[in-house]
C-alpha cells in the first residue's frame, strides 16, 4: 500500500563545516543528489546545516529545502547546543530524522537513521585529542542505541560497528559512496603543469587534510628513499590537519622542496585535471572508513596506489595496487603502474562504475524505509 504523502525527513548536517570535514562532507551530499534520482518523490527532505554551506553546495540547495544556522558550526559545543535546542524544535514535525556526523543528541523527533563514517577513535585514539576521545567514547555508543538503523560507507566500518556496539546485523546497512560524472570544466595539463610549477616530468597526486592517519610522512619517506627522480611531483591537495608541522618539518628534513607540491584545496576542474595527468594516485592511509578519492581516481582513468587497509582493500579490489606501508613494498610501485598502466585503467574504470550517485540514493532510500517500518 503507497503511502498518501511523501515522508518527512530531516537531515542534520550541522557538523559540516564546508572545506573541513574531509570526504564525509562529499559523501553526504552525493548520497542526497542520489536519493532524489533515485527515489523521486518518495521523500519530503530539509536539509539543516551550518552557515555557508548553501554556498558551497549550491545543488543541495537547488534540490531540498535547506535550513541554515547563524552559526559556523567550527564550535562543537555551540553545535552541540544547536542540535539541542534549534534543531529539535525544528524537527519535529519529521517523519525521521538522518544524523550524519557519527553521533545524535539526547532529544528530538525518532526514528532515527545514524551515519557513521568510521570508528577511528577506537582503532587510532593517539590520533585523538584527550578532550574529543572522551567525547566520542560517550556519545557515539549512546547514539547508536538511540539509532533504528545505523548505515555506513562500507562493509569494514559495518563490521566494526556491529563488533563493537552489538548492533543487530539487520539495523547496519552500507551506503555506498557515489560518484558524480566530472562537470568542471578541465584545464589543459600544460596550463596545470604551468600554474602549479609542476615542470615536465611525471606527477602523483595525494588528495587529503594533513591528518596524522592519512599517511603523509611515509609517503615522503618513500619520495626520499625510492622514488628518487628528480623530474618526479608530488602533489598534495587539500587543506591544513592537525599534522601539518610534522608534514612540512619531514619536506625540510629530507630535502623535498623542490619535489613536493602544496596546492591547498583548488577548484573542482583542477582537481580533476590533476588526477587525469598524473602517472598514479597515491593513498597510503593507515585508517579509512571507505576512501573515495580512490574511486575518483579511477573514474578519471588514473591507476590507483593504496596501503592494504581493509576500507582500502575493499574498494579498490583488484584494480590498483594494495601494498603494505613499507618503504620496500612500495618501492617499485610506479614503475609497475607503467607496465600495467592500459590493464589497470581499464580495470578501474569497471570498478568506479559500480558507484554511482544513483546507487548511494537507493541504498540511502533502503535505510530510510527499514528505519520507518522499525518505527511501525
Amino acid at each position: 500500500m503507497s503511502d498518501p504523502r511523501p515522508w518527512r525527513v530531516a537531515v542534520n548536517l550541522l557538523w559540516c563545516v564546508p572545506g573541513e570535514v574531509g570526504g564525509s562532507e562529499e559523501y553526504l551530499e552525493r548520497q542526497l543528489l542520489g536519493l532524489a534520482e533515485a527515489a523521486p518523490g518518495a521523500f519530503d527532505v530539509t536539509v539543516y546545516a551550518p552557515r555557508g554551506y548553501g554556498a558551497a553546495h549550491p545543488e543541495i540547495g537547488r534540490r531540498f529545502e535547506l535550513v541554515t544556522t547563524r552559526s559556523s558550526g567550527r564550535s562543537r559545543v555551540g553545535r552541540i547546543g544547536a542540535e539541542h535546542t534549534w534543531l529539535a524544535r525544528r524537527t519535529r514535525p519529521a517523519d525521521l530524522v538522518h544524523h550524519g556526523g557519527g553521533t545524535t543528541p539526547m532529544v528530538g523527533t525518532r526514528p532515527i537513521v545514524l551515519t557513521i563514517h568510521d570508528l577511528q577513535y577506537l582503532r587510532h585514539p593517539e590520533y585523538q585529542h584527550a578532550a574529543k576521545l572522551r567525547y566520542l567514547s560517550w556519545t557515539i555508543p549512546r547514539s547508536v542505541r538511540r539509532a533504528a538503523v545505523v548505515v555506513t560507507p562500507s562493509e569494514w566500518v559495518r563490521s566494526t560497528v556491529i563488533e563493537a556496539f552489538g548492533v543487530e546485523p539487520d539495523d547496519v546497512l552500507v551506503v555506498r559512496h557515489g560518484i558524480e560524472p566530472a562537470r568542471a570544466a578541465v584545464p589543459e595539463p600544460a596550463e596545470l603543469r604551468a600554474r602549479y610549477a609542476l615542470g615536465g616530468g611525471p606527477v602523483i597526486v595525494f588528495p587529503a587534510i594533513t591528518h596524522p592517519h592519512k599517511g603523509h610522512r611515509f609517503l615522503l619517506e618513500v619520495m626520499a628513499d625510492a622514488w628518487r627522480d628528480p623530474e618526479l611531483r608530488l602533489v598534495l591537495l587539500g587543506g591544513r590537519g592537525a599534522a601539518d608541522e610534522l608534514v612540512e618539518a619531514t619536506i625540510d628534513r629530507l630535502d623535498l622542496g623542490d619535489r613536493v607540491i602544496r596546492t591547498g584545496r583548488v577548484p573542482a576542474g583542477d582537481r580533476d585535471g590533476l588526477l587525469s595527468m598524473a602517472s598514479a594516485l597515491v593513498f597510503p592511509s593507515e585508517y579509512e572508513g571507505f576512501g573515495a578519492p580512490a574511486i575518483e581516481a579511477m573514474a578519471l582513468g588514473t591507476p590507483v596506489i593504496c596501503a592494504d587497509h581493509p576500507a582500502l582493500e575493499e574498494v579498490v579490489g583488484d584494480a590498483g595496487l594494495v601494498l603494505p606501508r613499507t618503504v620496500e613494498a612500495w618501492s617499485g610501485a610506479l614503475d609497475e603502474v607503467a607496465r600495467r598502466r592500459a590493464e589497470l585503467v581499464t580495470a578501474g574504470l569497471e570498478r568506479a562504475g559500480h558507484f554511482t550517485i544513483a546507487a548511494s540514493g537507493a541504498e540511502l532510500a533502503a535505510a530510510y524505509r527499514r528505519a520507518l517500518e522499525r518505527a511501525r
